[in-house]
């Protein structure tokens, strides 16, 4: 049975919500109604609680989008408002409902939307889960997954990692794995030269790039100890650390001072806004993300759409995204590892041959091709 012309409803966070989340469901909605369904987006009034949030605000200070349609109306701690929202959207009719999950916090919230919801409709729910198991574990995250889940009729994961860890929570084999497509709502990319004229850096330096807000599982730390090797510090490297910081920025600072880093360190540690974004990855020669763990990441999908060489760990789904040796590097999860590569991107010149192997192998994460994906995991739930 096709899937076409539908209405849909995306349930997750939205402009004036900031971060990769928001920017991939508006990226999504767009997708969608260009492929001629009708949707939208029900995002939260209130997301959530401060000590789940250790930034400095939720909001983006941008401009409203006018090209999709957004609703700010789920209040994650209201039961009451659950009912509500659940209500307004039975009474809409959508042929289907996308809930983004990535956070055991939100699932007695948007678990009981979805039971609500199905509870004598035939509106197919699905989930597109970023994290079943999240980075960063509290006490009760699997039963308020298993709740979550249990409410689903379908599944996407963005990596196979994740999409192995479902089978935790759920025998339901309506699952499938779409990688992450490209963000492309940065704009265009601007020349190298440009780009660090606009961050006002030196343009005879090479820098690379950290992105991304700054949590101990994104391995910072271990990116500034292998800025610290002698043969990177030969090179004459400067590293960018362009994101905010969600947890203490001292231990970091001492690392950079410990080593005498001052210099080679440039911290741009606030929230990047979107029409910025562009500048940071343009100016770089190498986006490097040294995670400890991870699911699958936006920044390695910007990193494509501004076509970027890329230094991941060998976590997650980072490796299915970043091939080893050919638009990047795949690294051990340790200082040494990560300045070797480094080192050999600079000594052996990478950065064109990477480059020539990121334009083909962007070509694989289109939007159009996870719309494609998700209408036909929805096809097979009415079959």
């Amino acid at each position: 049975m096709s899937f076409s012309n539908k209405k849909i409803i995306i349930v997750g966070p939205a402009f004036p919500l900031r971060g990769g989340i928001a920017n991939f469901n508006e990226a999504l909605c767009r997708a969608l109604n260009t492929a001629g369904h009708t949707t939208k987006i029900i995002s939260f009034s209130y997301q959530y609680p401060n000590f789940l949030f250790p930034g400095k605000t939720q909001y983006d200070a941008g401009v409203a989008h006018d090209d999709i349609v957004i609703e700010t109306k789920i209040n994650s701690i209201n039961p009451m408002n659950w009912a509500k929202v659940a209500k307004q959207i039975k009474a809409e009719k959508p042929d289907l409902v996308i809930f983004r999950y990535w956070l055991p916090f939100m699932a007695p919230c948007l678990g009981t939307i979805a039971k609500r919801i199905k509870k004598g409709s035939n509106i197919k729910v699905i989930a597109i889960t970023d994290n079943v198991i999240p980075h960063e574990t509290r006490v009760g995250d699997n039963l308020q997954t298993k709740y979550f889940v249990k409410q689903m009729d379908g599944f996407i994961a963005m990596s196979k990692s994740v999409l192995n860890d479902l089978s935790e929570f759920t025998a339901n084999d309506k699952k499938v794995f779409l990688p992450h497509p490209i963000y492309d709502n940065f704009g265009k990319a601007v020349s190298k030269e440009k780009a660090l004229e606009h961050l006002k850096l030196d343009p005879a330096k090479s820098y690379i790039l950290f992105f991304g807000f700054i949590r101990k599982y994104k391995g910072l730390d271990l990116l500034l100890e292998a800025m610290s090797d002698h043969r990177i510090k030969g090179i004459g490297l400067k590293l960018i650390v362009a994101g905010e910081y969600y947890e203490d920025a001292a231990p970091y600072n001492e690392i950079i001072k410990k080593h005498g880093m001052e210099n080679s360190i440039i911290l741009r540690t606030e929230y990047i806004p979107a029409e910025e974004v562009k500048y940071y990855f343009c100016g770089c020669d190498m986006v490097v993300q040294p995670y400890r763990h991870a699911t699958q990441s936006g920044v390695t999908q910007i990193a494509y759409h501004f076509e970027k060489p890329m230094l991941v760990t060998n976590v997650g789904g980072l490796p299915e995204i970043v091939p080893h040796n050919k638009v990047g590097y795949v690294s051990a999860i340790n200082p040494t590892s990560i300045a070797n590569f480094i080192f050999e991107f600079y000594v052996h010149h990478k950065e064109e041959l990477f480059i020539a192997h990121i334009m083909k192998e962007k070509e694989r994460f289109s939007w159009s091709a996870f719309v494609k994906g998700v209408e036909e995991l929805v096809s097979s739930l009415v079959h």
